[in-house]
This record gives C-alpha cells, sequence and structure tokens, in this order.
C-alpha cells in the first residue's frame, strides 16, 4: 500500500476523535488566553522581553500539544486497535511514519495559528513596550513557535509508543516540562539549556544569552523528538502488537 492512503487513513482517526480534537482546541485556547493575560502584566522587570512575554502561553499550551501527541499514538493500544492498523498496513514503519505525520501536520497548523493570535492578543496588552520588536523578530517568533510545539507533540508520540500507553507518557514528560525547567532549571545551570523545551523556547525570546541561538535551540528539540520517534518505531517493529 502506498504511504498517501495510508496517512489518510491515520487523519481520519484524529478527526473521529473528541479527545484528539479537544486537545488542539485547548493548546490554542491555553495559550492565547495566558498570552493575552501576559500582555497587560506589569513590564517593569529590567529582564523584560516583549517577544517572550507575547508568546508566554506556549508555557501551559505545550501540555496540550504534549497530550496531542500523546494520545494519538496511545489510542492503538486500547482495544487491539493496533493489531487493525497493522492488518490493513503490515509494513509497521510506513505505518509509524504515517502517524508521526498525523501528528505533526495539525499540530504545525495550529501551532502556527496559536502562535500568531498569542502574538496579536498581547501586543494588543503591551501597547508601546512592545514596539521595539521587528517584523523579522515576529515572524521568527511565530514561526519558531509553531515548530517547537509540533517537536514537542513527536516527542510525546514516540514516548508513548515505547511505553505503549499516554498515561505513562504524559506522567514523565508534563512533570519534566514543568518541573525541569522551572524549578531545577536556573539552579543547575548550562545542562538545562540543552532540555528539549528550554531549548526549543529560545526561539521565543528578542535576545537570548547562551551557547544556543534560537534555530539551534529547536534543532536540539527536534534531536530529542526525532530520538523518541526512532525509538518508538523500533518498539513497534519489534514487539508485538
Amino acid at each position: 500500500m502506498r504511504f498517501a492512503p495510508v496517512l489518510h487513513s491515520e487523519w481520519l482517526k484524529i478527526r473521529t476523535l473528541r479527545s484528539l480534537l479537544g486537545a488542539l482546541l485547548a493548546l490554542f485556547a491555553a495559550t492565547t488566553a495566558f498570552s493575552a493575560i501576559a500582555g497587560v502584566s506589569e513590564t517593569s522587570d529590567p529582564e523584560f522581553d516583549p517577544l517572550f512575554m507575547a508568546l508566554s502561553g506556549v508555557a501551559p499550551g505545550q501540555i496540550a500539544a504534549i497530550s496531542f501527541g500523546a494520545m494519538a499514538v496511545s489510542s492503538e493500544f486500547h482495544g487491539g486497535g493496533l493489531r487493525l492498523s497493522l492488518a490493513a498496513m503490515p509494513r509497521r514503519g510506513r505505518w509509524f511514519a504515517a502517524k508521526a505525520t498525523a501528528v505533526a501536520v495539525p499540530t504545525l497548523v495550529v501551532g502556527l495559528a496559536t502562535a500568531l493570535a498569542a502574538l496579536l492578543a498581547a501586543r494588543a496588552g503591551l501597547g508601546g513596550a512592545a514596539s521595539g520588536l521587528s517584523t523579522g523578530e515576529q515572524v521568527r517568533g511565530v514561526v519558531g513557535c509553531g515548530i517547537y510545539l509540533t517537536l514537542m507533540a513527536l516527542l510525546a508520540a514516540g514516548l508513548a509508543a515505547v511505553l505503549r500507553s499516554g498515561v505513562a507518557a504524559l506522567s514523565l514528560l508534563i512533570p519534566f516540562v514543568l518541573v525541569v525547567s522551572f524549578v531545577i532549571g536556573d539552579v543547575a545551570g548550562g545542562v538545562t539549556d540543552f532540555m528539549p523545551d528550554r531549548a526549543g523556547q529560545i526561539v521565543l525570546y528578542e535576545t537570548h544569552e547562551g551557547p544556543l541561538g534560537p534555530w539551534t535551540g529547536l534543532a536540539v528539540t527536534a534531536a530529542w523528538a526525532a530520538a523518541a520517534l526512532v525509538t518508538g518505531a523500533w518498539s513497534v517493529r519489534h514487539r508485538d502488537a
């Protein structure tokens, strides 16, 4: 079977699962709402970064992206879903590639729309505080935000395939993102700059000091996602359905 019909089949699964559509809606709503709230907050902090403030809703919003990626894959491990999928597409590597693509494309589309809406909502509140942002910086922030959310969804998808459980994947990733970044990160120093969330979010800053830049930070996050997907593909190919 060619790749396109397999991809179409996986896309239909996502469209018909309300929980997955709800996760994408939550991604848009949470990110936009929190960015709008941040846009009307005080801006007297000397380290204030208008671009990051405008896109700061990504911090809670990424939980929805992670949930989307994990649930899209873990749904296959309930009720014999994976056996049915592999009966229709015996080539497991091709099936998993289609699944990953079906996760990535809608996340990227919604992520880009979310980033643009969040930026516009926050800028309305920031007013003159965001006037120094150039068009290039704002485009980079929006595009980078969409890519970052997509990579986090793929990271979750790969981990869910390895663990064969969305709950297990979320139990690892969500505390990792929330605790490591916001509690351990500032204490541990430079090592955490290469964690998937902290590295990827560098693209959301107007200026950033550190070993990574906006696009090299996203490359680090992409490496984490690729490692999870490769491991997930290996697990799907070598373990019983």
